[in-house]
């Protein structure tokens, strides 16, 4: 899921988002033809998704044939394989609609909440949920902060994206039709999705301070400190390719460290909660 984000992206900042017309091949109805680099960046993202598509259908198959089903597996690996199936089909419509601004972020919010999806998905594995099994909440007040953290966070990543769809990086390249940018200044949607980060960023470090200051275990204290790690990297991220006039690597930089604060903020989300671990093939064998 983190590989479909970033070769997606990729794909946007090479100007390959058109370097293959078609879809789901790349040239009317076949996979060769002149093939460039922006032809084998664009089809690269496509193959990734097949990939992606494999390993999730196997995920599913081997939920369905665990020896004790558990519901919430089942679930989650399916929703994972119609979120992929949507972000295809999407991508289809990106493409022939031109690299259209409003799909192209609306791709990339998608792929982050498959990106969540995940990150439940391979938590819950590890533990064992259900009725009759231990859940116990860990402080009940930072659970229902870690529950509202969700807004300002997709704030943020909503911002992001806009600010993204205003900026330079069009996904076409030279000698492609122009693709269109969203509505606004590039610079002043840089300044509210500025001020979401700094809203964010105040909001964590505010959280940080109460959960080590407070008697909660440490894997709060450990997934809270992480927050704080890579907010503040996004953020000296973000102002240096903003001052620097949005440089391809650091823009790179910023959808990966994006795509690990979506991990962060639902890990953190995951561990208000305790949980017994699922026992593992050795432990059942001795």
């Amino acid at each position: 899921m983190i590989l479909i984000v970033l070769s997606g992206a990729a794909v946007r900042l090479t100007g390959s988002g058109l370097g293959c017309p078609d879809w789901p091949t790349c040239f009317r109805n076949r996979i060769s033809g002149s093939w460039g680099i922006h032809h084998a960046i664009e089809y690269g993202n496509r193959f990734v998704t097949v990939l992606l598509t494999c390993l999730v259908v196997a995920t599913f198959v081997a939920a369905w044939l665990r020896e004790v089903r558990r519901k919430d597996l089942v679930w989650l690996s399916g929703l994972l394989l119609l979120g992929i199936v949507a972000d295809a089909i999407l991508g289809a419509f990106v493409v022939y609609s031109k690299l259209n601004p409003w799909l192209v972020s609306l791709h990339m919010l998608l792929s982050l909440s498959m990106v969540v999806v995940g990150a439940v998905l391979y938590h819950r594995s590890k533990y064992v949920y259900g009725p009759g099994s231990r859940s116990d909440v860990r402080d009940p007040h930072f659970r229902l902060i870690a529950r509202l953290l969700w807004v300002p966070f997709v704030v943020l990543l909503v911002t992001g994206t806009m600010t993204t769809g205003a900026g330079p990086h069009a996904g076409s390249s030279q000698g492609q039709l122009v693709a269109r940018r969203l509505p606004f200044a590039f610079s002043s949607a840089a300044w509210v999705h500025s001020l979401a980060a700094v809203l964010f960023i105040g909001l964590v470090t505010g959280l940080v301070v109460a959960i080590w200051r407070a008697d909660v275990p440490t894997p709060l204290k450990l997934g809270v400190r992480r927050l704080v790690v890579i907010s503040l990297v996004q953020a000296a991220i973000g102002v240096t390719q903003y001052l620097t006039h949005v440089p391809v690597l650091l823009v790179e930089l910023h959808v990966a460290g994006a795509t690990s604060l979506t991990i962060g903020v639902t890990q953190f989300h995951l561990r208000q909660s305790a949980h017994d671990r699922e026992p593992s093939i050795q432990r059942t064998a001795a």
